[in-house]
């Protein structure tokens, strides 16, 4: 398992710096077998030196490339390919550990996906603000997968939201209602950033 500070969603990709020894043996073993580890938030604490607390949903990332270089540290990127939970968190050695199950979402229903299209071009329009204020934003013209699971997950990480939203978005049981929190949760997104062009636009 590797913990972060950041949420990983399934089709996303993560590239990451590896330097902590322990993570370093983790990739060693993880390049060594099938290239899989766990990614999970880490709730409370840092991602450097352990003692964290972790959240119990996570993403299983594979890797695509990894290069370790000459002073051992790793340049590694992965992609998320699936949801897990943590049944039970084991000793921290070599790195941290968990036995872990498969957390698939059920296949949704028509009825289910009726946000999909709000959803999408309520977080293109939030994009496109991003981009109007100047920050660095994934185009509001990437094209989402077909899978509505997957097109959950990509809206859900494209969307300008906090941490604790995106991981509360990967652990929602069904895309009906990842949906409906995303829809919950995008008007506070676009107020925060009409208020900041707003105070763009005075300056």
């Amino acid at each position: 398992m590797f913990p972060l500070g950041s949420v990983l969603f399934p089709s996303l990709v993560l590239p990451l710096h590896v330097f902590e020894d322990r993570y370093r043996r983790l990739m060693h073993d993880v390049t060594a077998d099938d290239g899989e580890f766990g990614v999970c938030l880490i709730e409370r604490g840092s991602e450097v030196g352990g003692g964290d607390v972790r959240c119990g949903v996570g993403t299983v990332a594979t890797v695509q490339e990894a290069a370790e270089l000459p002073d051992g540290r790793w340049a590694v990127v992965t992609v998320g390919v699936r949801r897990i939970r943590v049944v039970e968190w084991l000793p921290d050695d070599p790195y941290p550990r968990a036995e872990v199950e498969d957390h698939p979402d059920p296949t949704p229903t028509e009825a289910e996906t009726e946000l999909l299209g709000a959803v999408t071009a309520s977080v293109h329009l939030a994009l496109d603000k991003v981009a109007s204020l100047g920050a660095s934003a994934t185009s509001s013209t990437t094209d989402l997968a077909d899978d509505p699971v997957l097109a959950s997950y990509q809206l859900s990480a494209l969307a300008p939201l906090s941490i604790i939203d995106q991981q509360r978005l990967l652990s929602a049981p069904t895309v009906g209602l990842r949906l409906a929190d995303l829809h919950e949760m995008l008007p506070e997104a676009h107020q925060m950033l009409d208020l900041r062009l707003g105070e763009s636009g005075r300056g």
